[in-house]
């Protein structure tokens, strides 16, 4: 697996992505979703160490074995949480108490665009953004798109990206105010 590494925003503490299991589980072990079936095949397994925390194993299941289903790790604008994406299957982990996360609703997100000049990290699933902040979920936009969206570029506070419109069978553009999340 392929996994890509951000650490735009400053974060308080290390991660490194292992190729496979440890043999020898490490005391804190802690798997995401809690209720994955089978999630050893393709899973992300990442060695984790907070800060002041004790070292932990965060083990991501996969969501899609699909190159377009991106894999990887994010810093997040709260210093404390990790971003992790295992087949486009996206969470949000605090590392002092790894048992708290957040699965992002998107299934599958296509691609994570840390903004950090807005403070927010972006999740692209395949019609709409969803913004995660420092205190978590910011926004989520409306429906930007009938099938597949890009980013383009931001300028300011105004993000730029075109999505497929079904009915007129071409892509469009759209703008997407990086404050609220509202569509210009």
């Amino acid at each position: 697996m392929s996994a890509r590494v951000d650490l735009s925003f400053p974060h308080a503490w290390q991660a490194d992505i292992l190729r496979e299991r440890p043999l020898i589980l490490p005391p804190r072990h802690f798997t995401y979703p809690r209720e994955a079936e089978e999630v050893e095949r393709g899973a992300l397994e990442v060695l984790v160490r907070p800060e002041k925390e004790p070292p932990f194993l965060a083990t991501f299941a996969l969501g899609f074995a699909d190159p377009v289903a991106p894999s990887g790790l994010w810093s997040c604008p709260n210093a404390d949480e990790l971003g992790a994406v295992a087949g486009g299957y996206a969470y949000t982990v605090n590392t002092r108490a790894p048992e708290r996360f957040t699965q992002i609703e998107f299934r599958p997100v296509f691609h994570v665009e840390p903004v950090v000049s807005h403070n927010l990290l972006l999740f692209a699933g395949s019609t709409s953004l969803l913004a995660w902040g420092r205190d978590g979920l910011v926004w989520k936009s409306q429906r930007l798109s009938a099938e597949g969206l890009r980013i383009t570029g931001i300028d300011g506070h105004k993000l730029h990206g075109f999505g497929w419109d079904l009915m007129a069978d071409r892509e469009v553009a759209f703008t997407v105010d990086l404050k609220s999340g509202a569509r210009d």
